[in-house]
């Protein structure tokens, strides 16, 4: 595992947004192993593709990444939630984006994401166009 992917890359791919076609030429330079997502990142996908009811797409998106893809879901140990308000104040983060941050610190991991807002932290982020 190398890379973090932030769940705003994997949304720009499911909803065909408008950097689509970056975050496809990411993944497919990319090898799954090297990839990680949180399950905070996974759950809100889950989430927004529900309330968009688009059933397939999440079925495929489940598949496709975590069962044949091979794609890592990394998670924050318990003890280690504690230090998420201090990740906001410091960086001015949301919970979301403190959550990633630190998943990504405790597992070595360089975050791939669109939100500038990780330009604040000491962990710089990569975009998907600069990545790999």
């Amino acid at each position: 595992m190398k890379l973090l992917v932030d769940t705003n890359v994997w949304l720009e791919l499911l909803l065909n947004q408008d950097k689509h076609d970056e975050v496809q030429a990411f993944l497919n330079r990319s090898s799954p192993s090297d990839l990680a997502l949180t399950d905070f990142s996974l759950y809100s996908i889950g989430i927004i593709l529900t309330k968009f009811k688009k059933m397939d797409l999440l079925k495929r998106f489940l598949a496709d990444l975590l069962q044949e893809g091979g794609v890592n879901i990394v998670r924050i140990p318990a003890g280690r939630f504690p230090d998420i308000p201090q990740l906001i104040l410091r960086y001015g983060l949301d919970f979301d984006d403190a959550y990633q941050y630190l998943a990504a610190e405790i597992h070595g991991l360089r975050l791939v994401s669109y939100d500038s807002d990780f330009d604040r932290t000491d962990n710089k982020k990569t975009t998907p166009g600069k990545a790999v």
